[in-house]
């Protein structure tokens, strides 16, 4: 059975898109590394780049130019230092050189280079293909970005499941009532399952030492978003929000670091409104920062990325003063989980699925997470994650001029108050009156999302993005 970890689910990348940044990027290192391992690499006389579908109808609001650039140059996305992009990107643009993998100097000029395609391939609709001249002679290999920064070569029988096997888990979990029969059988938590099958590919002190990589991440674009003020690039002046939202929730307080300013907030007294606020700056701190090409997690797209820590966050600093690593730990492996079932289920991909996709999902995975650091039982950590995808189904992907800013920002505040109620909600459900069960509603969102017209899958052809244009803002 194939299986997808919970550092498939979470990755750690640059914004705006997993699907259209992230993806780009990672299928560009692979098709480098593809011609080391074959000997062609420094034989290359020339590379042009192929952009199809979603990628090409909404890739220069989502950067991907900019990704496939970064990504051919050889630059990490987990390490690349931010601040420098645009110097790098302008530097290539004006010379029309690149430093093929960071080896090879070799003729690029972007403007020609990399070719916006309408047309979508038959597979997926995040398709590209990377051609390299060798003697005189073209190679074309095409990759796919379906969703989550995930990315596979070729086309696949079945399009639900387009993950690419990995491992074999003591554990293997596809649907919900497969990981409900374990934890009743084994009388373990969700989180403790996913551990042990975490652990069966990597040591615990690994695990820990990533989980801690993904939440300092987090932590850094939450704090990073609510100190940054001005206006988002791209077009739209979209005013960044949590600078402003931040300054009034937390007064006069002074502290030196992330996590001073955790333990600031702890003092912050908060009501119900306050709560509210809160949560919702700390989502659009994040957005806003992955809309300005920084780092965020994926989770489990970069367009979703703030609805976990901000829900992550409101259980730290809001609801238990007492949470620590170990409570990060448990909330990341049962959101990873969550997130699985949804990808082998149906879609992480706004491009085929829209909004519910990406908000739909990260907010089930927010609430399954929180539902079980809050006392939930396994059954009632499903029901919190069914709970918050229902009223997410039919979510359209329409972002206007093809930039994650609206509504996408918006809606990871929205995502991430429904996480919490849908939390609440299971918590005060007995699991024998439930209606509708997980998978009953993975398997809808799946229906939905192929019912669903392209216009409104991330092609800026439907919805908002036609209804309000550049020039109205």
């Amino acid at each position: 059975m194939e299986c997808i970890s919970v550092f498939d689910m979470l990755k750690i990348g640059i914004g705006p898109s997993s699907s259209h940044t992230l993806g780009p990027w990672r299928a560009a290192e692979r098709w480098i590394n593809k011609l080391k391992s074959t000997n062609k690499f420094h034989l290359v006389e020339k590379i042009t780049v192929n952009l199809y579908g979603s990628l090409s109808l909404t890739g220069k609001g989502h950067a991907t130019d900019v990704a496939v650039i970064l990504g051919l140059s050889g630059e990490n996305p987990e390490t690349i230092n931010t601040s420098n992009i645009n110097a790098t990107i302008n530097t290539i643009k004006a010379n029309k050189i690149l430093l093929f993998g960071a080896e090879k100097p070799i003729a690029f000029n972007p403007e020609t280079d990399i070719i916006f395609n309408r047309e979508f391939l038959p597979f997926h609709a995040n398709g590209m293909s990377f051609t390299a001249v060798i003697n005189g002679k073209k190679i074309t290999k095409k990759y796919y970005s379906i969703g989550g920064g995930f990315v596979v070569k070729k086309k696949r029988k079945n399009a639900k499941k387009n993950f690419e096997i990995k491992c074999t888990f003591p554990y293997p979990i596809e649907k919900g009532t497969e990981l409900l029969q374990f934890c009743k059988t084994l009388n373990m938590s969700v989180s403790e399952i996913v551990l042990e099958n975490e652990k069966s590919i990597r040591t615990e002190t690994e695990i820990n030492y990533q989980l801690k990589r993904i939440w300092n991440v987090m932590l850094d674009s939450m704090y990073t978003g609510c100190h940054t003020e001005g206006v988002l690039p791209g077009g739209l002046n979209v005013r960044r929000r949590a600078f402003d939202m931040h300054h009034k929730l937390i007064g006069n307080k002074s502290y030196a670091n992330a996590t001073e300013w955790i333990y600031s907030i702890r003092d912050t007294e908060v009501k119900f409104r306050q709560i509210i606020k809160w949560v919702s700056c700390f989502a659009l701190a994040v957005n806003e920062v992955n809309a300005s090409l920084g780092r965020v997690v994926t989770a489990p797209t970069n367009g979703s990325a703030g609805v976990i820590p901000a829900v992550l966050m409101y259980y730290l600093v809001i609801e238990n003063h007492d949470g620590n690593f170990e409570d990060i730990k448990k909330f990341l492996l049962v959101a990873g989980e969550i997130g699985s079932i949804f990808k082998k289920g149906a879609t992480i991909s706004a491009a085929m699925g829209g909004c519910q996709a990406e908000i739909g999902v990260s907010s089930a995975m927010a609430a399954g997470a929180l539902c079980e650091l809050l006392g939930g039982t396994p059954e009632q950590v499903l029901i919190a994650a069914e709970i918050a995808m229902e009223h997410h189904l039919g979510l359209t992907c329409d972002p206007i001029g093809g930039l994650v800013q609206v509504p996408c920002i918006e809606r990871n505040a929205m995502g991430a108050i429904k996480a919490i109620n849908a939390a609440e909600l299971a918590l005060d459900t007995n699991p024998e009156n439930a209606k509708v069960p997980l998978d009953k509603v993975v398997s809808t969102m799946w229906e939905t999302a192929k019912d669903m017209n392209t216009k409104y899958k991330e092609t800026s052809e439907g919805g908002l993005a036609v209804g309000v244009h550049l020039s109205d803002c």
